[in-house]
């Protein structure tokens, strides 16, 4: 009886291990087709909407040429594209500068319960971004940089949800 309660032990760690690594998994890049889902709506403010008019959006149709095959304007025209692809999605590269860019990899905080619980949403790797995240793309590397000033940027970007304060 011991023996077989010793095994009964064994195996339940390795269960207990292996299901531990399969939910550590990294996020992955889903696409502002899932952020629409809910960012829409218009009691959310029609972020998506915002988000869809706005140069972020459009970050690919700027390239020309070669330019829309080049790694080093892709890093910053598109999410897809400049990310680890073991982490793709459903994103593409043609969506340009999606809400993953700012807003981290959303798989792991993409459901309503959790997007409901900003706490939660944030250990899931959601981000509010700030300057910081912004000058990765936004920053003298960029052979069309002009002066980024965040305050006056993130304005012309903003997309508030009214369900937040």
């Amino acid at each position: 009886m011991t023996m077989n309660f010793k095994k009964l032990v064994f195996l339940l760690g390795i269960v207990i291990i292996f299901s531990s690594m399969a939910n550590a998994q990294d996020a992955k890049y889903v696409g502002a087709a899932k952020c629409k889902m809910c960012h829409n709506k218009p009691e959310k403010g029609g972020q998506y909407a915002s988000w869809a008019a706005g140069p972020h959006a459009k970050a690919m149709l700027s390239l020309k040429g070669d330019e829309t095959k080049n790694p080093k304007c892709l890093k910053c025209h598109s999410t897809a594209a400049s990310v680890d692809q073991s982490l793709v999605a459903t994103i593409t590269v043609e969506e340009g500068v999606s809400c993953e860019s700012c807003h981290g990899a959303g798989s792991l905080y993409k459901v309503a319960t959790t997007m409901k619980d900003m706490k939660l949403a944030m250990s899931k790797g959601l981000i509010m971004p700030d300057e910081k995240v912004c000058k990765k793309c936004h920053n003298p590397e960029s052979p069309n940089y002009k002066p980024f000033d965040f305050k006056v940027y993130s304005a012309k970007i903003a997309h508030k949800d009214p369900t937040r304060k």
